[in-house]
């Protein structure tokens, strides 16, 4: 009986992904969208992919290029290329894996799979982006949802205004209060026997207020004081 081949990798119809790092330190990353066919790379910041340190055949150099199973990334020159797979440790990519002719091969970028790239202190990471298609254009239904939330932003200003303290209220509550408080301090004062007015002295209370002189004393007029 045949044995059934494994099933193949699903198309990858989404983007490309790309870091560069220089040693440990990630340098540059880009992403490029499922629209594009073909990504190319140059010494340049013009470039679709500016790739700098590698030696490269030509300007620009076609690093990457859609398959009906993913991607075709072909392998710069001098660079030494590994795949990993599903996040497994990197190991070299077998010759039987490299398609193309010596100085132009390529490896195959399918599913799940994340290809390294390294010439000198260089390390080019490849692997498909998570992004599978475009984000849809807005709909009705995104548009209306919009405009719902633009108005009750809006109209939070415009109800605390309208729903907001009566002027004539807040004032008639201030009245109260200072009502309230007078009416507190004359209760204070009455306790303390100040709420009766003043009522003016007779003679009798004038001649019992007024203050002793003392003893009268003769001083002699040769009396001296030093």
């Amino acid at each position: 009986m045949a044995t059934p081949s494994a099933p193949s990798a699903p198309v990858a119809d989404g983007g490309l992904f790309c870091e560069l790092y220089w040693g440990t330190s990630l340098a540059e990353a880009w992403s490029y969208g499922p629209e594009l066919a073909q990504v190319h790379a140059a010494p340049d910041e013009t470039a679709p992919l500016p790739l700098y340190g590698f030696t490269l055949p030509e300007e620009p150099f076609l690093l990457a290029e859609r398959t009906p199973k993913g991607w075709r990334i072909h392998v710069p020159p001098s660079a030494r290329v590994e795949k990993s797979l599903k996040g497994d440790s990197f190991q070299p990519v077998g010759p039987e894996e490299l398609t193309g002719t010596p100085g132009r091969a390529a490896v195959e970028l399918r599913e799940g799979m994340t290809l390294r790239l390294m010439e000198g202190e260089l390390r080019l990471l490849v692997q498909p982006s998570v992004v599978k298609e475009r984000a849809g254009r807005f709909r009705v239904r995104d548009v209306a949802w919009l405009i719902t939330v633009a108005i009750l932003f809006l109209s939070a200003p415009v109800a605390f205004l309208t729903m907001g303290p009566d002027p004539a209220r807040l004032a008639a509550n201030n009245a109260r209060a200072l009502q309230v408080a007078h009416e507190k301090e004359e209760a204070r004062r009455k306790e303390m026997g100040l709420d009766q007015p003043l009522k003016p002295l007779t003679e009798a209370e004038r001649a019992a207020q007024k203050q002793d002189g003392g003893a009268r004393v003769n001083v002699p007029a040769s009396f001296g004081v030093r």
